[in-house]
């Protein structure tokens, strides 16, 4: 399975749940996660992978660093668990 069909399908679900989208692109940067999601001052970072894969050394250290910084980074390699996430969000 294509990560574009895991990645489309959690980002109309958490639109659909209020959540703005956006399209992570950072010329000079490669490494940036995929996409960021914003809602009641909550952001999430994603980096939507295919079934079993794992981000690149790069990414990995893009990772790192967001969380070092203290932000909500995430990896999703399939729907159920990218629309699992947003439903956590729910009861806050």
């Amino acid at each position: 399975m294509l990560e574009s069909r895991i990645e489309k399908p959690v980002c109309a679900y958490a639109k659909n749940l209020g959540w703005l989208c956006y399209k992570w692109v950072s010329p000079g940067n490669r490494g940036v996660l995929d996409r960021f999601f914003i809602r009641d001052g909550i952001i999430i970072f994603i980096e939507f992978k295919a079934p079993g894969k794992k981000p690149s050394k790069l990414q990995a250290r893009v990772i790192d660093a967001l969380k070092y910084n203290k932000c909500k980074v995430h990896v999703i390699d399939s729907v159920a668990k990218g629309k699992s996430l947003f439903d956590s969000y729910e009861d806050i």
